[in-house]
């Protein structure tokens, strides 16, 4: 596996720090954030210096029953191709469920779900996975990701799972430390002991992050400094096996750059120590793996499994039986509020126009419209509720919400008046 080194998650906001960070071997960008077309200058000036950049995935949900769509596939693998990537990742989630193979409205969870880990899971995730390497030009890594709740009925220890996946596929991992810590806290498993199961020789790097306890539970958040637990897993990893590249993720509350290096420092120091300690040696290559077919019958029972989990995070249906309640609705709060939060910044004209009432009356829609198309298009469909129920009051508010509405809606672009006019919102606020 091609050496990275260590590297840092390329956001906008620390692009400038980014650029002048000495020791950052390569980046990450969240795929769907980029367009090949019309890369950021930043990300054009760290791959003219040599630096590697690497697109990471959020929205594939290769862990639902659905095969993927070849329409994200296809746009995954042009970044790929925009950014001269030696690989790209994505994630061991499902992140939408419902629709035609459940006969069930179709729903989206703006945000990654864990797969059961079980026959049926896993024989749908190798062929989806199989799917996507045919797609994509170059070679794919999965994560494995946190999680604030379980499946009841789980048949495989997340080692097991992720080994059998390589076996099968011969695809490659991203090793989430920070997720293996939140899964400790959250879900009670052994960091140690997913470490001991996983087919180390298959990893393509590692992610290392922060987060906060809260309650008796761990969100991981990318907003806070990496904790000592995590260092500690970052540790053990490394007395394992040499990873290949090690990156710091970081998505709001940026610190000064100067923070941001001390992070880095301290993550060289934990790898060092881990190697310091390693056995002498060399690590077996992963198999190239075999062709795998899902049963229909399989998709079938993940499919609606995931229909009726989903659909209580964000409809308000019954939690399915077997299932942490509690766990259950920490997750649907979180999710409400990160909706909330992303459809924020994707549509800041929203809480710029709505001021201080844009949170309430934001959550009061979601609890009756569950989100079925990305977040911009839940930015507008918030819009569109608003209008129709006459909403806000102030009638000159409900005349700029309407404009900006058919600004973002029409099939062509209005006079961008009303954009100028959010934006000298957004500056008194």
């Amino acid at each position: 596996m091609r050496r990275l080194g260590t590297g840092i998650g390329w956001r906008p906001e620390i692009a400038d720090a980014v650029e002048r960070m000495p020791g950052i071997d390569w980046v990450e960008v969240v795929a769907e954030n980029v367009c090949p077309g019309h890369l950021p200058d930043s990300l054009r000036r760290l791959r003219e210096r040599g630096v590697t950049v690497i697109p990471h995935g959020v929205s594939l949900g290769l862990g639902g029953a659905d095969r993927p769509d070849a329409g994200r596939l296809t746009a995954l693998a042009e970044r790929a191709e925009a950014l001269g990537a030696p690989l790209v990742t994505e994630h061991i989630a499902f992140v939408r469920a419902g629709g035609t193979l459940t006969a069930s409205p179709h729903l989206e969870a703006g945000h990654l779900l864990p797969v059961p880990r079980t026959r049926d899971a896993l024989d749908v995730l190798c062929e989806n996975v199989r799917i996507a390497q045919d797609a994509l030009p170059v070679p794919l890594a999965l994560e494995n990701i946190a999680a604030l709740f379980s499946w009841p009925g789980e048949e495989m220890t997340e080692g097991q799972f992720l080994a059998e996946l390589v076996e099968r596929t011969g695809v490659r991992l991203l090793i989430d430390v920070a997720n293996l810590h939140t899964n400790h806290v959250n879900r009670g498993e052994d960091p140690a002991e997913a470490l001991a199961a996983l087919p180390l020789e298959a990893i393509a790097y590692v992610h290392v992050a922060g987060g906060f306890e809260r309650d008796g539970v761990w969100h991981d958040s990318h907003a806070h400094p990496v904790p000592r637990p995590v260092l500690d897993i970052l540790t053990d990893l490394a007395s394992r096996v040499a990873p290949p590249g090690v990156l710091l993720e970081r998505d709001e509350n940026f610190p000064e750059p100067a923070e941001l290096e001390r992070e880095l420092g301290a993550i060289r120091g934990a790898v060092a120590a881990g190697r310091a300690t390693a056995p002498v040696g060399g690590t077996a290559k992963p198999g190239g793996g075999v062709a795998v077919l899902a049963p229909p019958e399989a998709r079938q029972r993940l499919g609606v499994a995931q229909a009726a989990v989903l659909s209580s995070l964000v409809a308000g249906t019954p939690v399915p039986e077997g299932f942490d309640r509690v766990r259950m609705g920490v997750q649907a709060r979180a999710l409400a509020a990160k909706r909330v939060d992303v459809v924020a910044k994707v549509a800041p004209e929203l809480p710029a126009l709505l001021g201080e009432g844009y949170r309430g009356a934001f959550l009061e829609y979601a609890r009756v419209r569950p989100m079925s198309g990305g977040y911009r298009r839940d930015a507008l469909d918030f819009a569109e509720h608003l209008l129709k129920v006459g909403r806000p009051e102030d009638a000159r508010v409900r005349r700029q919400l309407r404009e900006w509405w058919l600004h973002r809606a029409g099939p062509t672009p209005r006079s961008p008046g009303l954009a100028a006019r959010a934006r000298v919102l957004l500056r008194r606020r």
